[in-house]
């Protein structure tokens, strides 16, 4: 068997684990509907620390179904977190991700990037509606509810994501929570899940990151336009890797190294993907260009994170237990 080889972010973690930061509470009351540096913060938090928070979902309703904020994904924050400069990387560990209300929803057909044009213009049903599932934690499922969706009480697993992780966009850019992009987004990876370290590419001074956009599930792709929308209650511990710039985001989890890259076409997203994980095993993990291209022809694995957003998300990934063991 293979050792694992750790990345800076796991590495990092195991080190906080011995000198926990100090844990903030907080209550928003006010939400955002873009990813900007113009968005004043709402609170001051420290590398090491944590933050006990929730999050409305993508349609603006809170843990009691009371309209709070607006669509698309109205996002708690920005959080400001401090010695965050540009050229840094915000690395955010995800420690809880629940929903906090016994109810999500969704949208019941597939959306119009998902199909065959002439299945969609001859065959397919076009009047959205909105399917409302019963969430049951203690069994850890979603049900729908409504008796005329054919089979009768369609059943998936829980797996609480967040659809939208995200810090300030370069540029002094203001882009819509509907968007992803190099600043992290609305990237519908179904992947950001509890016990998962996100980094981001930091471009202003305490970065400012936004959560929201929580799903009780979503599949491959995002196919019929949305997931199961809820609100979450959110647990996140944050800290930083000093002058290490990346491109794109990066995703650690006990099995894989991932990367998410987001443009249109799909096969742009792609390239993105696939260039920031060659250059993460040659950065950080021992490959040189030829060595880590190898080990992508012949390990690579992609996963589509969504087809249905202004970009559209693609994830590259490899196993950790196929990465040189440390010396």
């Amino acid at each position: 068997m293979r050792a694992v080889r750790y990345g800076p972010a796991i590495l990092w973690l195991m080190a906080a684990a011995t000198s926990p930061g100090e844990t903030h509470r907080f209550e928003p009351n006010r939400y955002h509907n873009t990813f900007s540096f113009a968005h004043e913060p709402v609170l001051t938090i420290a590398p090491g620390d944590r933050v006990v928070t929730r999050t409305i979902d993508a349609r603006g309703f809170d843990a009691e179904n009371r309209k709070v904020g607006e669509r698309p994904n109205p996002q708690t924050g920005p959080f400001f977190v401090a010695g965050a400069e540009p050229g840094d990387v915000l690395v955010v560990r995800f420690e809880k991700i629940e929903p906090s209300r016994a109810t999500a929803w969704s949208s019941s057909v597939l959306a119009p990037y998902t199909a065959d044009p002439a299945f969609l213009r001859h065959e397919a049903e076009r009047e959205q509606k909105t399917e409302s599932w019963k969430i049951d934690k203690e069994r850890g499922t979603a049900t729908v509810e409504s008796s005329k969706v054919r089979p009768a009480g369609i059943e998936v697993p829980l797996r609480p994501m967040l659809g939208c992780v995200a810090v300030a966009p370069a540029r002094k850019e203001a882009v819509a929570t509907s968007t992803p992009g190099a600043f992290g987004g609305n990237m519908d990876y179904n992947g950001i899940v509890v016990g998962t370290t996100l980094m981001l590419p930091v471009s202003e001074p305490g970065a400012l990151l936004f959560v929201g956009d929580g799903h009780a599930r979503q599949g491959d792709g995002e196919v019929v336009g949305n997931a199961l929308e809820v609100s979450m209650d959110v647990e996140f511990t944050i800290d930083l890797l000093k002058d290490q710039k990346i491109g794109w985001p990066r995703l650690e989890s006990d099995e894989h190294l991932m990367t998410i890259g987001s443009a249109r076409p799909l096969l742009q997203a792609l390239q993105h993907a696939t260039t920031e994980l060659q250059r993460w095993l040659m950065s950080d993990h021992g490959f040189d260009e030829r060595g880590s291209s190898l080990l992508l022809g012949h390990a690579l694995e992609y996963d589509i994170a969504n087809v249905v957003d202004p970009h559209f998300t693609v994830v590259a990934k490899i196993r950790k237990d196929l990465l040189p063991g440390k010396p």
